[in-house]
């Protein structure tokens, strides 16, 4: 795909989404906006009964609206003991308009639920680098963060799709600074971290947002200067 401008629209209002779009784009000589820096935007329905469904339909609208290059995401963490929720509803899992930590809350509830009913399998870790699962903090579910991409180019008729994945597992109790929405409580054994407790160089390195977008980053030329 060769885009028709030296910048991208990132499709959402997340600054957390934006500067780590930001960052991932810098080597190759793109700029990123957001939905911040534009007014008038039409509404975005969410209709899409998954994360690539929804990436295409704010890709779409917003590409067409504003007639230059826009790359949408969606993206969520999906729990296995609760059979995948709270998958395309994780930013609303609360409710619309949901704080980061009423999601976290209302996440760790219904794990507890689970448990308290015995309904939640033992969650077994993969070693990590300085032993064994024995030094992992209490795991309550296996679980991934996913990340469907659609970028659009509406000048040159062209789209493009990825998805990236992270597996990772939920602790009980939250853990780090970083990062944003499930972060804290989504915990990665091979680092003996959660999310939110990387380094900005480690979160692009093994996020599923990085993985989504290194899929076909590399297919983009230099942007025109």
């Amino acid at each position: 795909m060769q885009l028709q401008s030296n910048f991208v629209v990132i499709a959402t209002r997340n600054e957390g989404k934006v500067k780590e779009f930001a960052k991932l784009f810098e080597p190759k000589g793109y700029k990123v906006r957001s939905l911040a820096d534009y007014c008038d935007l039409p509404e975005i329905v969410e209709s899409g009964s998954t994360f690539a469904e929804n990436a295409r339909i704010k890709a779409q609208v917003i590409s067409a609206h504003l007639h230059v290059p826009v790359l949408a995401d969606d993206s969520g963490l999906c729990v296995a003991a609760l059979d995948g929720a709270p998958g395309v509803y994780s930013a609303r899992f609360a409710g619309e308009g949901a704080t980061d930590e009423a999601n976290n809350a209302k996440l760790l509830q219904a794990l507890r639920e689970k448990a308290a009913a015995g309904e939640l399998p033992a969650a077994q870790a993969a070693a990590g680098p300085q032993g064994g699962a024995a030094e992992h903090p209490e795991l309550l579910s296996e679980a991934a963060f996913v990340c469907a991409l659609a970028l659009i180019d509406p000048v040159a008729n062209e789209m493009i799709e990825a998805e990236g994945r992270c597996e990772g597992f939920i602790i009980e109790q939250a853990r780090g600074n970083g990062g944003f929405g499930y972060d804290p409580l989504f915990y990665i054994p091979t680092l003996q971290k959660t999310m939110a407790e990387l380094s900005v160089d480690e979160k692009n390195e093994m996020s599923h947002r990085a993985k989504a977008l290194r899929k076909f980053l590399g297919s983009l030329p230099d942007p025109e200067q």
